[in-house]
């Protein structure tokens, strides 16, 4: 936003702030978490604390800005508790979204960066993930829960300990008590804290990164909540007509156990089996170029197939009394001019849930792919340049309320007919 922009809105986001920043303790905290915040908004390349003092004027105190992001002793789960109920209220939020995106660096000083893999860069590379929950419906989404992700090599409890990444975490503040969490943990984990919050949201929606997890599945569920997960090729499943059976008994010994007669094949094998035929034209939402859609849009279209299946594997028949596995939807995306299916997720939800319902929740995780965008470009999320864990925290917390400020604005000025139903 240019300064004219800010000052058009200056006091709505002040009043906002003072809304979300309610649990700071003291006056200069409230004081510099607006400065902070007004910097991220304000237009520049960077956005980490040097060139946003340059950009702020007499409010431009580096040394002050710095102690407020990286050392000051404020939780960033209050903040985050007030940007849920205050999102929650606006976005009418359908499902929660869960997601990863790197922070690619050049040193190794800052907390818990490792090589490994992200997708922000499409590769094994320098940085730090951070993990994100996200209030979504069809018409909005904001991030309003954090975890930074840390790579065994981090942890001194990890067999994979490095000695001098161990080291390393008392000069970045990392608490005692944190140590490797796999990412569907930490997902989990977040989706506790935000329903410690009153914050009720009965789907959710993750890549493939989590729903290839069974014990993410397994979790969700005993959280009372369905999902529509992306899932890779190459998970295993019986098909839904499947049923287990016993070999006769000869009387002699134990009863046999009853098992499924076959092997359980892949997901892609089993829609590769279903057939091409067995795809159906879905559209799901308008897109960005323009077409005839009710905006000018063109609307997003490929065909899908779904099959009952009954996902297979230790962890899933560990986790059932019997034999029997249970069933639920997969769902296969398979373009006209693809000779396989490109794209798989699993479902629990009801066995009567129409193919376009499915098709719209599991593409609606394209909305936290344009959150990371905007944080990214516009509000400087991966800008970051101090090395601790809380500073981490507490600037990924602030560019979620930025992101969220902008969110609010947009909806407050949308077309009555667009806003969230």
């Amino acid at each position: 936003m240019t300064p004219e922009e800010i000052a058009a809105v200056r006091g709505e986001l002040e009043d906002f702030a003072a809304e979300v920043f309610e649990s700071f303790a003291r006056k200069d905290q409230r004081r510099w978490g607006r400065v902070y915040l007004r910097g991220l908004l304000t237009d520049g390349q960077r956005k980490s604390v040097e060139p946003m003092a340059a950009r702020l004027g007499e409010d431009g105190n580096r040394q002050a800005l710095a102690h407020f992001i990286t050392t000051s002793p404020w939780d960033p789960a209050h903040v985050r508790a007030r940007l849920a109920w205050k999102t929650e209220k606006a976005i009418r939020p359908t499902v929660l979204v869960f997601d990863d995106t790197g922070f690619l660096k050049d040193g190794t000083a800052s907390a818990c960066v490792s090589r490994q893999y992200t997708g922000t860069a499409g590769k094994v590379t320098n940085c730090q993930v951070g993990v994100s929950l996200h209030l979504a419906s069809d018409h909005a989404s904001a991030a309003v829960d954090w975890r930074l992700f840390q790579p065994e090599t981090w942890d001194p409890a990890s067999p994979k300990a490095d000695p001098a990444k161990v080291a390393r975490r008392t000069a970045c503040q990392i608490p005692d008590d944190i140590g490797h969490v796999e990412k569907w943990q930490l997902a989990l984990d977040m989706l506790d804290e935000t329903r410690s919050w009153g914050i009720e949201v009965p789907l959710a929606i993750a890549d493939a990164g989590y729903g290839d997890a069974a014990a993410f599945r397994h979790g969700l569920q005993a959280r009372s909540l369905n999902y529509v997960v992306g899932i890779s090729t190459t998970l295993s499943a019986q098909p839904g007509h499947a049923v287990p059976v016993a070999e006769p008994y000869s009387g002699i010994g134990r009863r046999p156990v009853e098992k499924y007669p076959d092997k359980p094949q892949s997901v892609k094998q089993l829609v590769i089996a279903a057939g091409r035929k067995a795809a159906k034209p879905v559209q799901w939402r308008e897109g960005s170029r323009p077409g005839t859609g009710r905006s000018g849009f063109k609307r997003m279209y490929s065909r899908f197939v779904t099959l009952r299946v009954r996902p297979a594997g230790r962890e899933v028949r560990q986790a059932v009394d019997g034999p029997e596995l249970p069933e639920c939807w997969l769902l296969a995306e398979w373009p006209a001019d693809q000779g396989e299916p490109v794209q798989f997720w699993l479902s629990d939800l009801p066995a009567d849930t129409p193919l376009t319902t499915l098709v719209r929740l599991a593409k609606l995780r394209w909305r936290i792919e344009h959150d990371y965008r905007e944080m990214k470009q516009a509000l400087g999320l991966a800008h970051f340049e101090g090395r601790t864990f809380n500073g981490w925290h507490h600037h990924v917390t602030l560019v979620s309320v930025a992101h969220a400020f902008c969110t609010l604005q947009r909806l407050a000025r949308a077309p009555k007919d667009t806003a969230p139903a």
